[in-house]
C-alpha cells in the first residue's frame, strides 16, 4: 500500500507491474526541505513519518529513506525486485530522496540498500500508515482503556500481507522516539517512530521483525538530551537479568484445561469459604542439581500437586514481574507485563496456573503497584520527565527503599496499573492480587519526617489520589474477573480496607492481619514463665477481628533479614520449641481469619529463608519435622472440612470465648460455629509446658466429642498425652452450657474437639 492510508491487517491484491522498470527525473527539483534533513540527521524530528516514505510533491511522487551509512539505496518492485529508482543521497550521513513513477501508488515497493559489499533487499517502514484506532486513541487519552496491553507495547502481526511487529509507547513529553534493536544495530537514527496526536503515544510498523527479536526504545526528552535506551513498559518477555532488554512475544491464547476451576470460581463467596494460602518463592522453593533454579515447566510438575497434598487451597507468588535485582524478591520490578524470564517464557508460566488450577489450587500474585525502582533502563523519567512518578520527591520519592511512587493523580498512569491488574487476571487466569504495601500508598508522610511531605488539598496526611485509585482498581477487577480476591497488606488501623467502597471503603476483598500477627508471635517467643504478663496478647485480636474481612499471615516478612525461623523463634530445648510451633499452628488454623503460610514453615525449616537456596527438603525425613509437615496437612484438611472453622471466619456468629481471662495457667478455650446444622468445634490451649488434667470444660451438646487434633500426638512428634482420643459429656454445667466433661491438656499443646455423629 502506497500513500499515508491506514494499514490493516489483511493481505493485499498482487500488486500491479509498472510500465517502466526505470524511470529518471528530467531536471533536479527540491526532493526534501533543509530544514528536515537537519533535524532527521540529528535523529530530532518531530514526525519522521511526515517526511520519510512515499510522498506526493507537487505533482510528483518522491520517496525519502534514512538508511545511516548506506552508500546507494535503489526503490524495486516487490515481486521481481525490479529496480524503478536509484535514489539521489541527500546527506552524507544517509539520508536519501528521489522520484518514482506515478505507479507507485499501484503497488507496495521495497527499499534495496548497499552497505560497501553487502546488500539487503526490505519493506520500507514508512510506507505503512498508522496502527492504533480512533477508539483506542480515545481510551488512551482519558486514561480508560481496559486492554491497554492490546494496543501499546510490541505485537507481531501482518499488516498489507507483510509480517512484522508493531511497536507502541506512551512518552507525551519526548521530542523523539525510536525502536532500537539488533536489527537496527541499536541505531536511533533508524526507526524513528510517528506520533498519535495529542495521545502522548507514539507508534510504528517494523517489516520482518518477529517473536523474540530483542529492541528498547531510545527517547530524546523535552530538553534535547537522549534518555539512557528504555526498557518497554509493556513488554511481555524480557532478556534474563543482568540483561534488560524488551523481547518481542506474542500476545496468544495458552491451552487451557481449566474452565471447570474457572467456573467454580465464578460463583464463589471466598469470605464464607476455607481460604488456606500456601505463600511461594519460586526460585527457592526447590531447586535442580547443583543449586539450579526449576524452570515453570518443571515447577508446574510438582509445586501443585504437594500444595494440594497438603490441603492448601490457594498458592501465593512473590513478585513473578521481571526484575533485575535478585534479593528483592520481584518487589523492585522494572517488566510490570512480563513473568520474569528466569523461568521461562509467559506461555510457560501460563502452564504453571493451568496445573495449579487442574490440581484444584487458586493462584495469588503479589502484585506492586506502590513504588518501582529508579533503574535507568525503567520507568524512572520515562521520556525526559517524571512521567510515571511526581516531580516533587515530597511525592515522588520513597527513601527507605530508594524507589519511586506512582502519579495516581494521572490518568494515564492509573490505566497502566488497572490495565496490568487485569493483564494478569484475565490473561493469565490469576486467581487475585495480594497488593503491597498499600500503607505506603496511602499516607502522604508515610515513613517521612515533618518538612519532607506535603499535606492534601484538606491539610491532612492521607493520599487522596492513591485511595481514589485503590477504590477504581478494586471496583474494576471485581466487575472485569468474577470470582477473584483482591487482599491488602496494609499494616495500619486504616479503616474499612475491605469494605464496599460505595460506603467509602477501600474495596479489598481482605486484608492481612498485622497485628495478629505481631501480637501472637511475640507471645509465642516468650518462655512460657513469662507469658502470664502478656496473655492479652494472644486474645487482643479478638477485639477487632471481625472490623474487616481478615487473613492471618505468616509471610515471608518473619522469616528473614536476621528474623530467623519461626521454629528457631520459638523458646525452650528442640521438644518445647516443636510443641511451641505445633500449639501455634494450631491455635491459628482455629482462629477466625484465613491463613497465610510462608513455605519452609509447614515442616519447622531451621534456617531463615534465603532466597539464594532450596528449602532444606532433607528435614522431612527427620520425625519431629515430618510430624510438623503433617499436622499443618491434618490442619488444612480439618479447616476445609468443618465449616465451623471457615464459614464465619468474619462475624461475631461464628466465635464465642469459653475461657480467655486464665493468665496463671496460659489457658484459652473457645468454639467456633456455623450453620444451626454445622458440627461445632471447640478449641482448648495449654501455652504452658506443664499438663493441665481433669480440667471441667463446657460442651455446646451431649454425646462423644473426639480429639480431631492433637497437637501432643505421637504422629506430630509430641508425647502422645491427651485423653485417649475421645472424650464423654455428663449433664454438668460449665461454661454456659447444660453438659460438660473432664478434659487432660497435654504440655504445650492445642486440642481440637468435634462433635461424633
Amino acid at each position: 500500500m502506497a500513500g499515508k492510508k491506514p494499514a490493516s491487517d489483511t493481505a493485499t491484491a498482487a500488486p500491479k507491474k509498472p510500465r517502466s522498470k526505470r524511470s529518471k527525473a528530467a531536471a533536479p527539483i527540491p526532493l526534501i526541505d533543509q530544514r528536515d534533513i537537519d533535524t532527521l540527521v540529528a535523529a530530532d524530528h518531530a514526525d519522521p513519518f511526515a517526511v520519510l516514505g512515499l510522498h506526493q510533491a507537487g505533482d510528483q511522487l518522491v520517496v525519502r529513506a534514512y538508511l545511516p551509512g548506506a552508500d546507494a539505496v535503489t526503490v524495486v518492485a516487490r515481486g521481481d525486485s525490479s529496480d524503478l529508482v536509484e535514489l539521489t543521497r541527500v546527506h552524507d550521513s544517509g539520508l536519501f530522496a528521489g522520484i518514482v513513477p506515478e505507479q507507485c501508488r499501484e503497488f507496495a515497493y521495497r527499499l534495496k540498500a548497499r552497505w560497501g559489499s553487502s546488500t539487503w533487499e526490505f519493506e520500507d517502514a514508512y510506507r505503512f500508515g498508522p496502527i492504533i484506532g480512533e477508539i483506542d486513541e480515545h481510551l488512551i487519552s482519558e486514561g480508560s482503556h481496559r486492554r491497554l496491553y492490546e494496543v501499546l507495547g510490541a505485537h507481531p502481526r501482518v499488516l498489507d500481507g507483510i509480517s512484522g511487529t508493531s511497536f507502541a509507547v506512551w512518552a507525551p513529553a519526548a521530542r523523539r522516539v525510536s525502536v532500537v534493536g539488533d536489527f537496527n544495530g541499536w541505531d536511533g537514527r533508524r526507526h524513528m517512530m510517528r506520533p498519535r496526536g495529542t495521545t502522548g503515544v507514539w507508534e510504528i510498523f517494523l517489516p520482518d521483525i518477529g517473536e523474540g527479536a530483542c529492541y528498547k526504545y531510545e527517547v530524546r526528552g523535552p530538553d534535547g538530551r537522549v534518555q539512557p535506551l528504555k526498557t518497554d513498559p509493556f513488554a511481555f518477555y524480557c532478556e534474563q537479568p543482568p540483561g534488560n532488554a524488551s523481547i518481542v512475544h506474542r500476545l496468544r491464547e495458552p491451552s487451557w484445561h481449566d474452565a471447570n476451576f474457572l467456573q467454580a470460581r465464578g460463583g464463589g463467596d471466598l469470605v464464607h469459604q476455607p481460604v488456606s494460602i500456601y505463600e511461594v518463592h519460586l526460585g527457592s522453593w526447590r531447586r535442580g542439581e547443583f543449586g539450579r533454579q526449576l524452570s515453570y515447566r518443571e515447577l508446574a510438575e510438582t509445586l501443585p500437586d504437594y500444595a494440594a497434598w497438603m490441603g492448601f487451597t490457594h498458592i501465593e507468588l512473590l513478585p513473578v514481574n521481571e526484575h533485575p535485582y535478585e534479593p528483592s524478591w520481584g518487589y523492585q520490578p522494572t517488566g510490570l507485563y512480563a513473568p520474569t524470564s528466569r523461568f521461562g517464557p509467559p506461555d510457560d508460566f501460563a502452564l504453571l496456573i493451568d496445573a495449579c488450577h487442574r490440581a484444584g489450587l487458586g493462584v495469588i500474585l503479589d502484585w506492586v503497584p506502590g513504588h518501582f525502582p529508579s533503574d535507568a533502563h525503567g520507568l524512572a523519567r520515562f521520556d525526559g520527565t517524571c512521567l510515571y512518578e511526581h516531580e516533587d520527591p515530597r511525592l515522588g520519592y520513597h527513601p527507605d527503599w530508594d524507589t519511586y511512587i506512582y502519579n495516581y493523580g494521572r490518568p494515564e498512569v492509573r490505566n497502566f496499573l488497572i490495565a496490568n491488574a487485569l493483564y494478569w487476571l484475565k490473561r493469565f487466569h490469576i486467581d487475585g492480587l495480594r497488593v503491597d504495601a498499600v500503607a505506603s500508598m496511602l499516607y502522604l508522610d508515610y515513613s517521612r519526617r515533618a518538612g519532607e511531605w506535603i499535606p492534601n488539598i484538606h491539610g491532612g496526611r492521607e493520599n487522596l489520589e492513591a485511595v481514589d485509585f485503590l477504590q477504581r482498581f478494586n471496583e474494576i477487577v471485581y466487575s472485569e474477573a468474577p470470582g477473584i480476591a483482591t487482599i491488602a497488606e496494609e499494616s495500619t488501623a486504616w479503616p474499612q480496607v475491605s469494605r464496599p467502597t460505595s460506603g467509602g471503603g477501600l474495596g479489598f476483598g481482605f486484608k492481612w492481619n498485622m497485628g495478629w500477627m505481631n501480637d501472637t508471635l511475640d507471645y509465642m517467643r516468650r518462655d512460657p514463665i513469662h507469658r502470664f504478663y502478656h496473655h492479652n496478647q494472644m486474645s487482643f485480636g479478638l477485639t477487632y477481628a471481625f472490623s474487616e474481612n481478615f487473613v492471618l499471615p505468616l509471610s515471608h516478612d518473619e522469616v528473614v533479614h536476621g528474623k530467623g525461623s519461626l521454629i528457631g523463634k520459638m523458646p525452650g530445648d528442640d521438644w518445647q520449641k516443636f510443641a511451641n510451633l505445633r500449639a501455634y499452628f494450631a491455635f491459628m488454623w482455629c482462629h477466625p481469619g484465613k491463613k497465610l503460610l510462608f513455605m519452609g514453615g509447614e515442616f519447622a525449616q531451621w534456617a531463615e529463608w534465603n532466597h539464594d537456596r532450596s528449602l532444606d527438603w532433607h528435614l522431612v525425613s527427620e520425625p519431629r519435622h515430618r510430624g510438623m509437615q503433617i499436622l499443618v496437612r491434618d490442619l488444612n484438611h480439618l479447616y476445609r472440612s468443618l465449616p465451623a472453622l471457615h464459614r464465619y471466619d468474619a462475624e461475631w456468629r461464628g466465635f464465642s470465648w469459653l475461657e480467655v481471662d486464665n493468665a496463671a495457667e496460659s489457658m484459652f478455650a473457645f468454639a467456633r460455629w456455623g450453620e444451626e446444622d454445622d458440627k461445632p468445634v471447640l478449641v482448648l490451649c495449654n501455652f504452658t509446658p506443664v499438663p493441665r488434667t481433669a480440667r471441667r470444660i463446657g460442651l455446646p451438646r451431649p454425646g462423644r466429642w473426639r480429639e480431631a487434633i492433637n497437637t501432643d500426638a505421637y504422629d506430630y512428634g509430641g508425647s502422645g498425652q491427651g485423653n485417649g482420643g475421645a472424650i464423654e459429656s455428663e449433664p454438668v454445667p460449665s461454661h454456659g452450657f447444660g453438659q460438660s466433661a473432664l478434659v487432660d491438656l497435654p504440655p504445650l499443646s492445642v486440642l481440637v474437639l468435634t462433635l461424633e455423629d
